[in-house]
């Protein structure tokens, strides 16, 4: 049953549906008839070229547009019906347009801890000991002990994004989104994030996720479905073991394509 939106803390039972959804921008179409559903206890990765409506749907899903057509229920409150600042609060979001907004010459605990509030700096509220050592433990148990009284606009990129994760992560959300965590980062930095995602995505205590990407070779083991887009249209959406296959994905992307798995660990090439 839907969650009452009257009472943003009351979740329902889906923690994300798309039922027939249209998005226009500037009277052109991006999205056309997405019907999507996260289900408890799933991690999802959303998959597609360029331009394929991956950042729109996750824009969708954290709240920050409405779709033109159809409806999207985030924790069981439908757009449009909710106050979206609250139902945000219940939002783990990992994404390079947080790293843009926040303050440069705070430490990485303060970065954390700032999300306690919702905040970008942690100058106007006031911090437990205990959300201090929470903030602390998050960067720890990921294997950034090093970093905890580092300022953030100093930190290479693998190590920002794990406080970016660890900043998601401290309010215990109801739902992780996560926008390319893995860009940019070197091999080194890559597999060590995808690792704690494989952690995380296996932790039954881990609230639902879903992570776009652009390359199988950054799904964590661990993930159990996928969403494959292309010009904003579902190409196939489905547990990932029977839905990322190489006919898909060349349909996905437009060209003939070979996956190979190991060890619950993909890459692809064309052929």
């Amino acid at each position: 049953m839907p969650a009452d939106p009257s009472n943003p803390l009351r979740f329902a039972s889906i923690p994300l549906r798309f039922d027939r959804v249209d998005l226009d921008r500037l009277n052109t179409p991006v999205l056309h008839g997405i019907d999507w559903e996260v289900g408890p206890g799933e991690r999802w990765v959303m998959l597609g070229p360029n331009g394929s409506g991956k950042t729109t749907i996750f824009e969708l899903a954290s709240g920050y547009l409405h779709p033109t057509r159809g409806t999207v229920h985030i924790l069981g409150h439908q757009l449009g019906h909710v106050d979206v600042r609250t139902l945000r609060e219940h939002i783990g979001l990992v994404s390079t347009a947080v790293a843009k907004k926040l303050v440069p010459n705070i430490t990485a605990t303060d970065v954390v801890v700032s999300a306690v509030h919702g905040a970008l700096e942690p100058w106007w509220h006031t911090y437990s000991e205990a959300d201090r050592l929470r903030a602390r433990s998050l960067l720890i148990d990921a294997g950034f002990d090093a970093i905890v009284d580092r300022q953030f606009g100093v930190l290479s990129d693998g190590e920002r994004q794990h406080v970016l994760l660890a900043r998601a992560l401290i309010s215990d959300p109801a739902l992780l989104l996560l926008d390319e965590p893995a860009a940019g980062l070197d091999v080194g930095g890559r597999e060590h994030l995808v690792a704690t995602l494989g952690a995380l995505a296996r932790d039954q205590a881990s609230p639902p996720a879903v992570m776009i990407t652009h390359h199988v070779e950054e799904i964590p083991v661990g993930f159990t479905h996928v969403l494959l887009l292309r010009r904003g249209r579902v190409v196939a959406a489905g547990p990932l073991h029977e839905t990322l296959t190489a006919r898909n994905l060349s349909d996905t992307f437009g060209l003939p394509l070979v996956l190979e798995g190991t060890d619950g660990r993909w890459h692809c090439r064309s052929r």
